[in-house]
């Protein structure tokens, strides 16, 4: 049975940093693509990250060279590294699992792509 876990959220000022955890059971997830998502109130979830069986990893504008997207292979966790945080990061944030990427690869950067989801972990940045 496929579960991730989220870990790691918190409340932070604005130029903070947060390390989010997702660990992942029931499958081994290093052989698949895996991401982060966030859904902010009243938003639709929007990809942040994803990262393949290669190691071929995407951001979203909105995060690129403030986030960092890794993972643990020996503890089947993924990470993700906030740093600089700003107000409009406040959102709850998802990790997720692409298990029907041919050969690893991610299907897309789509809410859509991805069949296996945890329960979230709630990122608030102060100002």
């Amino acid at each position: 049975q496929v579960q991730l876990v989220e870990s790691g959220g918190g409340s932070v000022q604005a130029g903070g940093s947060l390390r989010l955890s997702c660990a992942a059971s029931g499958y081994t997830a290093s052989n698949y693509c895996m991401g982060w998502f966030r859904q902010a109130p009243g938003k639709e979830r929007e990809g942040v990250a994803t990262i393949n069986l290669y190691g071929y990893i995407t951001y979203a504008e909105a995060v690129k060279g403030r986030f960092t997207i890794s993972r643990d292979n020996a503890k089947n966790t993924l990470h993700l590294q906030m740093n600089s945080l700003k107000p409009e990061d406040t959102a709850m944030y998802y990790c997720a699992a692409d298990l029907n990427g041919r050969r690893g690869l991610c299907r897309g950067r789509t809410e859509a792509d991805f069949g296996y989801w945890g329960q979230g972990t709630q990122v608030t940045v102060s100002s």
